[in-house]
């Protein structure tokens, strides 16, 4: 097969294309430059993106004996992720930056390209398996890592996408085993800090990035009751569960830590209190992703649920939700076995059959009341 091979100029991407050729496909490396403003080198393990990570890339891609590109999707993605990230914030929701970059860059407008130049997949470094399923389909499962498991941040892929792709990682034990293997193949990058936290906040100051581009935005922190307890200097540097930088003057009657409840946009109110109120029993999400068969209007579904990357997955029934009349789902209903604790609107919703990815929906509200049975 003719592969493309994603090389962001880390290990993982840089061995995964190395399987990629070992296996005999015809592989090609690209780099996509996603920042429009680059820094010459990364700070640690922070960041991504910068020249060095280019030439990171580009020097592995001369190890494995490939051709290189550079491909600067900057624009673009300053456009769905950026954008989209500052939108939700404003919006009083807690979006996930790598779900939308994976559905619209990586898997989107990468896949696509490949697929006008005539590739037949895109290969990357992610740490997800692809199975074939006795029906035929292709399934996503977790990888055999569960600590580096990408699974949770690739369900927005969808069915069709899923079928021109390659996680070469998926079956590798440990991140400790992937450096070793790119130390036996003479790819220097096998030392390489890991990249964590939002890739465009390099210095990890979330906050500071928003006030950046949002502004200062001053108004009240209240309890669940309207009581005004402090000031906040923009409800949208604030999330759901959110215990720590809430600057209150004054401790709670009980004496007990309080924690943000819900961020009222409109009002630019943000709304504390003790941590039993964060509990939700259901959960509602729309712009259904669904992988597995199935997939119509009134489906139900048991299942667990995972709402973060690396959470722990908590067990549900889900039915699938669609308007009057229509066959395929677009939205979900969780009733949750056990409470959940922490949800915000916009974080995505994963469903999980054992290690099979079912689907993927975006959070749009939690529901508190009486738990699945």
């Amino acid at each position: 097969m003719r592969v493309l091979a994603a090389l962001s100029g880390g290990v993982d991407s840089a061995v995964a294309a190395a399987r990629a050729v070992e296996a005999g496909h015809d592989v090609v490396g690209v780099h996509l430059a996603l920042s429009r403003n680059r820094d010459q080198f990364r700070t640690g393990s922070r960041g991504c993106c910068s020249i060095e990570d280019a030439g990171d890339a580009r020097r592995a891609a001369d190890v494995l004996g490939i051709p290189f590109y550079v491909w600067d999707l900057s624009e673009r993605f300053e456009e769905t992720v950026i954008a989209d990230f500052l939108a939700e914030y404003e919006a009083g929701r807690t979006p996930n930056p790598c779900v939308r970059c994976n559905q619209h860059i990586k898997f989107a407008a990468l896949m696509d390209k490949a697929v006008a130049l005539g590739f037949d997949a895109v290969c990357t470094g992610h740490y997800a398996r692809i199975v074939s399923g006795g029906d035929g389909r292709l399934e996503l499962h977790r990888s055999a890592d569960d600590a580096k498991d990408q699974s949770y941040v690739l369900a927005v892929m969808g069915a069709e996408r899923l079928e021109r792709s390659m996680f070469p990682l998926g079956d590798v034990a440990t991140k400790a085993d992937v450096r070793a293997e790119a130390a036996a193949r003479g790819l220097g990058v096998s030392a390489k800090p890991d990249s964590y936290d939002i890739c465009f906040v390099a210095d990890g100051d979330t906050q500071g990035f928003l006030r950046s581009r949002l502004g200062s935005r001053p108004g009240p922190i209240v309890d669940s009751a309207g009581e005004v307890l402090g000031e906040h200097d923009g409800a949208y540097a604030y999330t759901v569960g959110q215990r720590k930088g809430l600057a209150l003057g004054r401790p709670a009657a009980d004496g007990h830590p309080r924690y943000v409840l819900e961020i009222q946009p409109a009002a630019n109110t943000v709304v504390v209190g003790p941590s039993e109120l964060l509990t939700v029993r259901a959960i509602e999400g729309d712009d259904l992703v669904w992988l597995a068969a199935g997939g119509g209007v009134g489906e139900r579904v048991e299942c667990t649920v995972q709402v973060r990357a690396h959470g722990e997955p908590v067990r549900a029934v889900a039915t699938l939700l669609g308007p009057a009349g229509a066959r395929r789902a677009t939205a979900v209903q969780v009733e949750l076995f056990d409470g959940l604790r922490g949800l915000a609107p916009g974080q995505s919703l994963v469903l999980y059959d054992g290690t099979r990815v079912l689907g993927q929906a975006t959070v749009t509200s939690g529901v508190r009341g009486r738990m699945a049975s």
